[in-house]
């Protein structure tokens, strides 16, 4: 499985042609460059390795600045890995542009979702409270109840749902429909909502078969 590395640039909506409105969220793509190529033979598993986004030398460390020289490429800001099942058709140094994918293909889109902070039950774990306002529960609509008996088994097992950080997770969204690409300017307008916020980086992935629209 192969693909390319975007930047989540918002949600908007088009007509298709059918006169239909859909959401959908713009891509840019610009061209990745392959750094690594990792074989069964020195690493274990097959994967390349792309680079995205200039970044000054100055700010990199010497071990990534040599990493870049070894690819005869640049240092680059952002570092993804797409892992495949046989051997990789991409050399070190290569790019690869928008133009791996076509319209109405489908794709597998993986970032980081949103981070909400320290939530409650409620927010977390769609809890509904422990009951009404009235008859002097003024202070427990949103509270999360009782998380376990006293006596036996005198603890609370791991994993109950309990308020804690929310958000801020590895999403992967499968069969994304790609509906507008434009090779010249690098967009993508892929159809619905993907993780990130703006500005956040995503792993476009290709897969094994296309789309039969």
């Amino acid at each position: 499985m192969c693909g390319i590395i975007g930047k989540n640039m918002g949600m908007t909506s088009i007509f298709l042609d059918n006169g239909e409105n859909v959401p959908c969220t713009i891509i840019y793509s610009p061209p990745c460059y392959v750094v690594q190529v990792k074989t069964i033979e020195n690493d274990g598993y097959f994967s390349i390795q792309l680079g995205v986004d200039e970044k000054k030398i100055v700010k990199t460390t010497k071990s990534l600045v040599g990493h870049f020289k070894k690819a005869g490429i640049s240092p680059k800001r952002k570092l993804l890995e797409f892992r495949s099942e046989s051997t990789p058709l991409f050399k070190a140094g290569s790019i690869i542009k928008v133009d791996l994918f076509k319209e109405g293909e489908l794709v597998d889109v993986k970032g980081i979702s949103k981070g909400k902070g320290f939530q409650g039950v409620v927010k977390r774990h769609n809890f509904s409270g422990v009951g009404e306002s009235s008859h002097g529960q003024h202070n427990r609509l949103r509270a999360p109840g009782s998380i376990g008996a006293g006596s036996d088994p005198s603890r609370v097992f791991k994993g109950k749902k309990m308020a804690g950080r929310m958000g801020y997770k590895s999403v992967t969204i499968k069969n994304i429909k790609i509906l507008k690409l434009d090779i010249h300017q690098y967009f993508i307008i892929l159809k619905g909502s993907v993780p990130g916020n703006k500005n956040s980086y995503l792993m476009i992935k290709k897969k094994k078969w296309n789309s039969k629209f």
